[in-house]
């Protein structure tokens, strides 16, 4: 039989049970090499550079931080990566979706042993793309959207400093609230929870553990957020991608997979209304700050913008820090992967609205089944018909429910259609007597 059913070309070379067989091999080989490949733990800095940083800040004299080289030996992966992808088939649709997830390790693999050198740079753009690089055809840049939502928000600043700093909730409350949410959501799995106090991010998630940044303040608005972005999507489609029969690669958080991840969970925030302007202006702001450090500014440069678009010092700190993961602290290489989730949003509601446009909206549960990316969908299709790929076993709830997620994009196509400039000048011309209301 054939694996991807029939085609011009007959069966692909990968084809029968041996072929599966083949496909089985490989994925575990890929598997247990990609284990000692950690991106993030990698670049991750010592605990006490921020305190280190913020007393010479706060006492006028800033001093850039002391960032020791963490260059891995990773010839042993690489050679194995290598073996991998010369053994898989392009021209089938689940050789080509390993080659591509080998490829991306390997990439990052080189990436981290050039540690503070341009060629970080390079790779970090050709894995997670640039702020000059387009978004989407005619949506100009990644730097030009970021700006874009920062200039529309300018207006709010106050009121986003404001909001963000009412509340100090702990990073034990929010454990407890996550370690909630799992019982309900997953009561036959088990993920730990830990509070990681340098984590560069203020939550990461996998199939088996959500970590906590300690010694924050986090607001209200910050418990819904995480819930949404951390635990149902990035653990959920790494714990579906954990229970495939055939597939175990779709439970890695491999670099290839990061905008669509990214993606998903941002528009996750916004269809469950959690989205806020704070959140989104630090979304937007790593964009431009990414420019500024690839352009030759440094970490104390790029810590005073982000001190201008309304952050703490502490906040400023380690959103600093994620810029500067792996480059050099004197600016001119830098990490690009925060990038990815604005350009993964919009790619991620595109491939979302063609779905429902193309009444295809299964690929939208599909996007679930483990850690894909959103071109692969339809590739993979036959295999999700033939059950080689199982459906998730989990989903969001808005996913789940089909015709509120159709419904959601129909009107956003429909707005987007919308000459909204017309509708604004004849909505201004109608002018309606307040004694005809009935107040």
């Amino acid at each position: 039989m054939c694996l991807d059913g029939p085609n011009k070309h007959g069966c692909s070379k990968l084809k029968g049970e041996g072929g599966l067989q083949k496909i089985r091999d490989l994925d575990d080989r890929l598997v247990k090499t990609a284990r000692s490949i950690r991106v993030l733990g990698t670049l991750g800095w010592d605990e006490s550079t921020a305190s280190i940083f913020l007393e010479s800040w706060r006492a006028g004299q800033p001093r850039l931080p002391e960032i020791p080289s963490k260059v891995p030996d990773l010839s042993s992966p690489k050679e194995e990566l290598a073996q991998i992808i010369a053994a898989l088939d392009s021209d089938h649709p689940v050789g080509l979706f390993l080659k591509e997830t080998a490829q991306s390790y390997l990439d990052a693999s080189i990436m981290l042993e050039n540690f503070g050198h341009p060629v970080f740079s390079e790779l970090s753009r050709k894995i997670y793309g640039s702020p000059r690089d387009p978004i989407i055809r005619g949506l100009g840049s990644n730097r030009e959207a970021a700006q874009y939502f920062l200039d529309v928000t300018h207006d709010y600043l106050e009121t986003c400093q404001s909001e963000s700093t009412d509340y100090c909730i702990t990073p034990q409350y929010v454990a407890s609230f996550m370690e909630e949410h799992i019982r309900k959501n997953f009561p036959d799995e088990s993920i730990s929870i830990l509070i990681d106090p340098m984590l560069a991010s203020k939550a990461a998630a996998g199939a088996n553990r959500i970590r906590i940044r300690g010694s924050t303040c986090y607001s209200p608005l910050d418990l819904p957020q995480l819930l949404h972005h951390e635990l149902l999507v990035h653990s959920l489609t790494a714990i579906n991608g954990a229970h495939q029969t055939n597939l175990k690669s779709l439970a890695l958080s491999a670099p290839r997979t990061t905008a669509t991840q990214e993606g998903l969970a941002i528009f996750a925030e916004m269809i469950t209304n959690s989205m806020d302007l704070p959140r989104l202006r630090r979304v937007a702001a790593r964009v431009i700050a990414i420019d500024l450090a690839l352009g030759g500014a440094d970490f104390i440069e790029v810590f005073r913008y982000f001190l201008k678009t309304g952050q703490s010092d502490f906040e400023a700190f380690h959103s600093s820090m994620r810029v500067f993961r792996g480059g050099r602290v004197q600016g001119g290489v830098a990490f690009t992967k925060d990038v990815v989730y604005l350009e993964g949003f919009v790619r991620v509601h595109e491939f979302l609205r063609n779905s429902i446009l193309d009444s295809n909206i299964e690929n939208s549960h599909r996007l679930f089944a483990g850690r894909l990316w959103t071109h692969g969908v339809d590739k993979l299709a036959p295999f999700f018909e033939s059950r080689f790929i199982q459906a998730p076993r989990y989903e969001p709830a808005w996913v789940s429910n089909r015709s509120t997620l159709a419904a959601f994009l129909l009107y956003s196509d429909f707005t987007r259609r919308l000459h909204l400039g017309r509708l604004e000048r004849s909505t201004r011309s109608v002018r309606i007597p307040l004694s005809s209301l009935d107040i």
